[in-house]
């Protein structure tokens, strides 16, 4: 994604500081998901929030909103270092900071901002990041072979299906299925289909298992109204 918007390959690594990678973080400013976006910025890059959904945990919507918001950003400082600094502290905040720099004559980059220490190591913390995955020999870290394909791809399951469910017609652990559908909050999703993310090598046998599911679930509402009318 990063790289079709022409964006830093780093950013990509950004949520290892933000969040670890765990869609379900949350913080004690109530920031949520990979991206770590607080209610009101989720709202504004409509990031629906609800006691069913939460899309701050949602991880394709969640980088959308991520990789929007930082290009808004780089677009108002024009600057990237400062991009990530306003993205941890704040627009405004990082504004305010460059107008006491330019009031007293001095630099308005990144290294010459007054910042708060957690912003101030934000930015060497991704570049930390950046080395240990482009350099690992060089730390001493071996990290698992990845190959540059899809891992998952988004399905629509039956309407009825709770995630118990879901996660047997996408052939999955329910712990893994839960993790990369972490925005459903709620345990059951019965009222509309719900859109899920799968992983791409179980794609082959899910239709299937769909069509077995509803076959299934149109005889057993048939087999009813029969009783029913009885």
């Amino acid at each position: 994604e990063v790289e079709k918007r022409s964006m830093p390959t780093e950013i990509a690594l950004l949520p290892f500081v933000e969040s670890g990678f765990n869609p379900r973080a949350l913080s004690a400013a109530q920031a949520l998901g990979l991206w770590q976006f607080i209610p009101e910025t989720g709202t504004k890059y409509k990031l629906d929030q609800n006691h069913v959904y939460d899309a701050r945990r949602d991880i394709i919507a969640s980088t959308t909103a991520a990789l929007d918001y930082l290009q808004f950003l780089h677009g108002l400082f024009g600057d990237w270092q400062l991009a990530l600094a306003a993205y941890n502290w704040g627009e405004k905040a990082v504004a305010l900071a460059i107008e006491r720099n330019r009031a007293r004559g001095l630099s308005t980059d990144f290294a010459s901002l007054t910042l708060p220490a957690e912003t101030r190591n934000y930015l060497p913390k991704l570049l930390a990041v950046k080395h240990l995955v482009t350099l690992p020999s060089r730390y001493g870290v071996t990290l698992p072979r990845i190959d540059n394909e899809p891992y998952f791809v988004t399905v629509a399951m039956p309407a009825g299906v709770d995630l118990k469910e879901a996660a047997r017609l996408a052939d999955m652990e329910a712990g893994e299925f839960e993790i990369l559908n972490a925005a459903y909050i709620q345990p059951h999703q019965h009222s509309s289909p719900m859109r899920a993310i799968i992983r791409v090598d179980k794609i082959t046998g899910f239709f299937e298992r769909v069509r077995e599911f509803i076959q299934k679930a149109e005889f057993r509402r048939a087999s009813q109204a029969v009783k029913r009318a009885k």
